[in-house]
């Protein structure tokens, strides 16, 4: 519980901070691929791999015309596996409707892990192909050898 509120506080930090400046909230969802690595006695290590869902909100912080904040709050289930995904992007538009977002990913793992709040690194892409509506894909990167990393693939749509 204490995490949760952690994360909730950074978000709101970061919501203080750029009250001043041009907001727009959006949901996202897709599908994931979370690759879990697996060591087996005397067989070397594997990856395990788990497709699954993930459906959140995001607030878009603009700071200058190619440059911003973007906090978001994802829902992840991989079947009994359930988490939540609270990136914080630092997104820069390389190209026209081309974005690279950058940034630490906080993480509250419901069931899985004895210790439950991690911290990751994410990046991603994303193509707006029409007016609010992006084409996204993102990576996670796990610092801890069990936390896993994954894969994700999915739609957002600016409100």
């Amino acid at each position: 519980m204490k995490s949760i509120l952690n994360i909730i506080l950074v978000l709101c930090c970061c919501t203080c901070v750029c009250a001043q400046t041009k907001k727009e909230f959006g949901l996202k969802g897709g599908i994931n691929l979370t690759f879990f690595n697996v060591t087996e006695n005397n067989f070397g290590t594997y990856t395990d791999t788990e497709t699954g869902y993930y459906i959140g909100a995001f607030v878009d912080f603009g700071i200058d015309d190619a440059f911003s904040l973007q906090p978001e709050v994802l829902y992840i289930g991989l079947g009994d596996f359930k988490f939540l995904n609270a990136p914080i992007y630092a997104s820069y538009e390389v190209a026209h409707n081309l974005d690279i977002l950058v940034g630490p990913s906080l993480n509250y793992f419901f069931e899985f892990f004895v210790n439950k709040f991690k911290v990751r690194g994410d990046i991603a892409v994303a193509y707006e192909f029409v007016p609010k509506l992006d084409i996204h894909m993102k990576y996670t990167l796990g610092f801890k050898e069990i936390s896993p990393n994954g894969l994700f693939f999915g739609l957002g749509y600016r409100l």
